[in-house]
């Protein structure tokens, strides 16, 4: 398994994650980068953020690079201020992990998430130990910006139909989660003229009232305050805010991949082009994509390959299904706030969210993950067994199997001894059925 994992390196923070780890990280960027260069280096609200923001920021200097420190900011705003003036970045965040993890991630020039070619030049220079150290007189400069939410925040508003948002002076409950969302997002919808109702929105690392990942199961007061307000939707974040989940005016729970169809079918409405996302997806894309006469594209698992297939194609949009969007408009980066916003377009041209979400295809999964210590042998017998099987398949990541009535993907983990398969149909239990079909595939190629 590798290093760098789908989103990063990740682990529990002063265990795994540790100062000498977070600065050996940065280390290998500056000898990467040639000692030359800037590089943003950001965090998210953890506990343990300012600690291994520390340890960055000493390893890049040491390397010769200039730092600038951008403080508590969301992933999407340092990918943001990363692509307009910088030559890297580094993001201190596990994301949505529990609230005891850390994690490093690397972002490249241009704004998006480092590409897998980079990270493993970075990683064999990582575990060579081989860095580049300057002169005494040559380390490298230091400064901080205080600015970048605020650049961001206005990119933001710069990107969607602002005035026709502000006329409407909608009612919106927001979770941030005491994430990084906090320094962002009440902000944004106050200066798109929203009435704002705030839970979690104080910075806190400890995470008191639920763990990063916003969980259907962790989301029953927002749930309630947008039925007992009349709030036009909810809104809640995940740790590093690139992500964001909605709950529709009634009060309903929006699932990941519903959202992504929704969003899928408005853009494609107002503008023809190619979308692009991973094959753990749902046929709904596939269906949106063929109705509006347009290409839809797969990738492999993880934004960074969205992000790069979007900016090779010149897509319209792009995203996961997960609550990760991807608006070319804005930036190429999954992006939680930007998401929001656009969804508050959508309310303002007249639908509602629950009749958006009723308007696409309905499409049943059935998921699960069996331990396997020999990932790369087992996956590669399960490709012969399709061929076997004489089945449709598609294998950019792990192997998905197309049937008459829906598909089953079995995919390595990327940062555990684990395969997971998913299956997809038109009913649940055909769906349940396929999953089956894909474990005893599994078991037998163990």
């Amino acid at each position: 398994m590798a290093f760098f994992g789908t989103n990063g390196v990740r682990g529990i923070a002063n265990e795994y994650i540790d100062p000498q780890l977070v600065m050996d990280v940065a280390r290998s960027l500056g000898t990467y980068m040639g000692s030359k260069g800037t590089v943003a280096i950001g965090r998210d609200t953890r506990a343990s953020g300012e600690m291994l923001k520390s340890a960055a920021i000493a390893g890049a200097l040491s390397t010769g690079l200039t730092v600038v420190d951008i403080g508590v900011v969301p992933t999407p705003s340092i990918q943001y201020y990363v692509r307009d003036h910088a030559d890297a970045g580094i993001v201190i965040t596990a994301s949505h992990n529990p609230r005891e993890y850390n994690g490093i991630k690397l972002i490249a020039k241009d704004g998006t998430e480092l590409s897998r070619e980079g990270e493993a030049e970075i990683e064999k220079i990582y575990f060579s130990k081989e860095f580049a150290t300057a002169s005494w007189e040559n380390t490298g400069s230091f400064r901080t910006c205080l600015h970048a939410n605020e650049n961001y925040i206005n990119g933001i508003v710069k990107s969607v139909d602002s005035e026709k948002i502000r006329e409407k002076r909608f009612k919106v409950v927001v979770d941030t989660g005491c994430g990084a969302g906090s320094v962002t997002l009440p902000f944004l919808l106050r200066e798109l003229g929203c009435e704002i109702l705030t839970l979690n929105a104080q910075v806190d690392g400890t995470f008191p009232w639920r763990n990063p990942e916003p969980t259907p199961d962790a989301l029953t007061e927002i749930i309630d305050l947008v039925k007992r307000t009349g709030s036009v939707m909810g809104v809640a974040q995940d740790g590093d805010a690139d992500r964001a989940v909605f709950i529709d005016e009634e009060g309903n729970f929006i699932p990941e991949d519903v959202l992504l169809a929704m969003m899928a079918k408005y853009v494609l409405e107002r503008k023809k082009g190619p979308i692009v996302t991973p094959v753990s997806s749902s046929s709904r894309m596939q269906d949106i994509a063929r109705e509006a006469g347009v290409e839809l594209v797969w990738t492999e698992v993880g934004s960074i390959h969205v992000a790069r297939k979007m900016m090779e194609i010149n897509a319209v949009f792009g995203g996961e299904g997960n609550g990760g969007l991807i608006f070319p408009e804005h930036q190429y980066c999954r992006d939680g706030a930007m998401a929001c916003a656009k969804f508050l377009e959508i309310i303002a041209n007249g639908q509602k969210l629950s009749e958006l979400s009723e308007s696409v295809p309905v499409y049943y999964n059935s998921k699960t993950k069996i331990r396997c210590e020999n990932l790369d042998l087992t996956m590669q017998k399960v490709k012969q067994n399709i061929i076997i099987w004489n089945k449709e398949a598609d294998t950019i990541d792990g192997a998905k199997v197309w049937h008459e009535d829906g598909w089953i993907l079995i995919r390595p983990s990327g940062t555990e001894p684990i395969i997971r398969i998913f299956a997809e149909a038109r009913s649940k239990l055909r769906a349940d059925e396929l999953m089956g079909e894909g474990v005893l595939l599994v078991e037998k190629c163990k």
